[in-house]
C-alpha cells in the first residue's frame, strides 16, 4: 500500500515537472518567436529600396546615341547636363553654396564645361559632407570610320551617373542623413580630371569627411556575384568601414584587384584624395578582360541592370554609418 502511494506522488511530481518543463520551453519559444518577429520588423522597417526600373531608365537615356557620346562643350552634353539637372530639381536637391543653378561652370581649353553639384542637407551636422561622385563625360563620337562611331560611355561612366541619381533619391526619401551628402557629376574625367581638379581647387578639405566615386559599375567583377573593389582600399579606412556595415547583406568588398594599374590616381577620387579627403573609387568591371572599356561598343545593353542596383544597395548600406554620422574614416594616406 505505501508502495503505491509514493508511486502515485512519484507520478504527480514528475507530471508537475514535465508541464513545468513544457511551459519553460513553451515561453522559450514565445521569446525566441518575438525575437525573430522582432528582427524581421525591424529589417522589413529599414530596407533599401532601390528601384530597378528607375535605374535602368536613367542607364538608356544617358547612354543613348542621342547623348553623341557626352563630349564637353558637345550638344549631347549639354543635353545630358540637363538630364541630370532635372533630376536633381524632382528630387528636391539644393544648390551648393553661393551656386545659383546646380551648375559650376568654367572653361577649360576655350571650352565651357560644367560639374553637376546638389545638395541633401544633413540634421545635426550639416557641415561635415560626404561626396557621392561619378562623371558624366565621355569620349563623343569619332571623327570618321564605317558603321558605328559613337563612344556611348554605357559603363564608363553612365552607371557611375546612374547610382549618383539612384543614390540622391534614396538617401532623399529616407531624410535621416545627419550629415549632409553632396552628389556631383564631374565632367571632363576623360581629359585628365579636369572637373575634379576645378572643384577641389576651391574648397575647405577639413570639411569633406569621405568621398564615394562610383566608376564603372554594371558588370560582375571576377571575385563574382554581389562584390565589388575599392581603389586604395590600404589608404585610409573607409574599405573597413563599408565592410563591417555590409557584414550579413550577402555582399562583400574587396581591395583593388588590379594594382599594376594605378587605378586610384586614375579617376575623380584622386582630385580629392590629394587634399586629404578619404575619397576612393567603388567599381565592380574586371578591366583586365573587358572588352568594351572606350569601345563603341559600350553601350547599355552589354551592362547588367541587376548588377548595376545591387551595386548601388551596397553603397547606400556600406555608407550609412559614415552618412549618420557615426563613423569617420582616417585621413587619406596620399604617397604615390
Amino acid at each position: 500500500m505505501k508502495r503505491t502511494i509514493y508511486t502515485v506522488i512519484a507520478v504527480m511530481l514528475l507530471t508537475v515537472a514535465c508541464k513545468t518543463t513544457k511551459k519553460g520551453t513553451e515561453n522559450k519559444s514565445v521569446a525566441i518567436t518575438d525575437a525573430v518577429t522582432q528582427t524581421s520588423k525591424k529589417t522589413a522597417h529599414n530596407p533599401i529600396n532601390i528601384d530597378s526600373s528607375l535605374v535602368r531608365k536613367h542607364l538608356y537615356t544617358l547612354a543613348a546615341d542621342d547623348m553623341e557620346g557626352r563630349k564637353p562643350g558637345t550638344p549631347g552634353m549639354e543635353k545630358a547636363t540637363k538630364y541630370i539637372e532635372n533630376e536633381y530639381k524632382r528630387i528636391g536637391l539644393k544648390k551648393f553654396e553661393n551656386l545659383k543653378t546646380y551648375r559650376q561652370n568654367f572653361t577649360h581649353e576655350g571650352i565651357e564645361m560644367s560639374n553637376i553639384l546638389g545638395v541633401l542637407e544633413g540634421k545635426s551636422k550639416k557641415n561635415e559632407f560626404v561626396i557621392v561622385s561619378a562623371h558624366h563625360d565621355h569620349l563623343g563620337v569619332k571623327e570618321s570610320g564605317e558603321g558605328d562611331r559613337i563612344f556611348n560611355g554605357a559603363n564608363d561612366d553612365a552607371s557611375g551617373v546612374v547610382g549618383v541619381l539612384a543614390l540622391a533619391e534614396y538617401f532623399a526619401k529616407k531624410g535621416n542623413n545627419e550629415r549632409s551628402i553632396l552628389f556631383v557629376c564631374f565632367t571632363a574625367e576623360e581629359k585628365g580630371l579636369i572637373g575634379s581638379k576645378y572643384f577641389g581647387k576651391d574648397i575647405d578639405p577639413s570639411k569633406f569627411v569621405a568621398g564615394i566615386n562610383l566608376e564603372l559599375i554594371g558588370k560582375e567583377p571576377k571575385t563574382g556575384p554581389k562584390t565589388a573593389w575599392l581603389s586604395g582600399f590600404e589608404r585610409s579606412d573607409f574599405g573597413k568601414i563599408i565592410q563591417k556595415n555590409l557584414e550579413g547583406t550577402g555582399y562583400r568588398l574587396f581591395p583593388d584587384p588590379y594594382p599594376k594599374f594605378n587605378l586610384f590616381f586614375r579617376s575623380d577620387n584622386a582630385s580629392l584624395a590629394r587634399l586629404g579627403v578619404p575619397s576612393h573609387t567603388f567599381s565592380t568591371t574586371p578591366i583586365d578582360i573587358d572588352t568594351d572599356y572606350h569601345q563603341v561598343s559600350d553601350e547599355a545593353e552589354t551592362l547588367d541592370v541587376g548588377i548595376l542596383t545591387e551595386t548601388v544597395k551596397a553603397v547606400a548600406k556600406g555608407t550609412e554609418s559614415i552618412i549618420n554620422g557615426k563613423d569617420t574614416p582616417t585621413r587619406v594616406v596620399i604617397e604615390e
